[in-house]
């Protein structure tokens, strides 16, 4: 084997991972992480730990599957070309390619940094409907379905509602959202005496 083929195998392999990797983030497939003696090489930019809690961007290990792609994938592009069209001493070549994969590598190390940093865990109760406040968009006629905007997380989103007691619900009225079921938000008017108490229990 000539070096020439070393770094065309090494720049196939990289280009290969980088691609299964693209691939499976996108279908959705499932890798098994590898685990090697003080190593966890990671599928991706989704990075949880092997005991199940969240890395941070301080956790993150330098050695992963994203930086072994690019390292592996830019070490042997630059290695073959060089190799192959240039008449630099096989030596410089080697060091060339090195610090091009390393190069690559930290590039891709800093994006996952920065992925896993942005990372927040998602609350449930954040995405709760019950106790949502909104108005009606579309009037709830009696034991009909109207519509209710609300803000949630900073997004303003649209649901389905109907009134929790079967009474009908004006149009621009602000309502509770107090109980929440296939889709279907049941509400009761802002202003209802009897709802504050029902709430606490």
């Amino acid at each position: 084997m000539t070096w020439s083929d070393f770094y065309m195998l090494c720049f196939i392999i990289g280009f290969g991972l980088s691609l299964v990797a693209l691939l499976a983030g996108g279908l959705r497939l499932h890798i098994p992480h590898l685990h090697l003696p003080h190593l966890h090489i990671l599928r991706g930019a989704h990075v949880p730990h092997a005991h199940g809690t969240t890395l941070r961007g301080n956790d993150l290990p330098w050695f992963n599957g994203g930086t072994l792609a690019a390292f592996l994938a830019w070490f042997g592009g630059a290695g073959y070309l060089l190799a192959r069209y240039s008449a630099i001493w096989f030596v410089f070549v080697l060091a060339i390619a090195v610090m091009s994969g390393i190069g690559a590598a930290f590039v891709i190390f800093r994006f996952l940094k920065f992925l896993v940093d942005r990372e927040a865990p998602l609350d449930p109760a954040d995405y709760s409907m019950i106790g949502a406040f909104g108005r009606l968009s579309i009037p709830i006629r009696p034991g009909g379905t109207g519509e209710l905007i609300y803000s949630q997380q900073g997004t303003r989103r649209v649901t389905g509602a109907r009134s929790d007691d079967g009474s009908s619900i004006p149009k621009g009225a602000e309502v509770l959202v107090v109980r929440y079921e296939r889709g279907i938000a049941f509400v009761r008017p802002w202003h209802d005496p009897g709802l504050e108490p029902e709430l606490k229990n």
